[in-house]
């Protein structure tokens, strides 16, 4: 199983959760929209700190979605692998194993 097949279960999931307690996922999907479509810095700025929180926080389900909104908003390969070096910095090594993560999506989404 690869990057795409785990974005594809996740968002299954999420889905029955949004339908089991619609008023939070609401709210927070409200939040969502309201932080990305506002704001001095562009949605692909925002992706970027964003991925960065979800390598030193450790969130696989989160960098594998950032990883895809970054390539949808035009990101390169290269601004990954530098926002990737500013979570190793800041989290340290268990941030290189999840930074490791986050450019193995990037790539099997980049070969399509």
């Amino acid at each position: 199983m690869g990057y795409k097949d785990d974005i594809t279960d996740m968002r299954t999931e999420l889905r029955a959760l949004y339908k089991a307690i619609p008023e939070a996922t609401g709210g927070f999907s409200t939040l969502s929209k309201a932080v990305k479509d506002n704001g001095p810095l562009s949605v692909k700025e925002k992706e970027y700190v964003a991925l960065g929180m979800a390598v030193a926080m450790r969130c696989t389900p989160c960098i594998n979605f950032h990883v895809e909104a970054l390539m949808k908003a035009g990101a390169s390969r290269e601004e990954l692998g530098d926002v990737l070096a500013m979570a190793i910095q800041m989290g340290g090594g268990p941030a290189v194993m999840y930074a490791g993560h986050a450019l193995a999506c990037w790539d099997e989404l980049a070969a399509g």
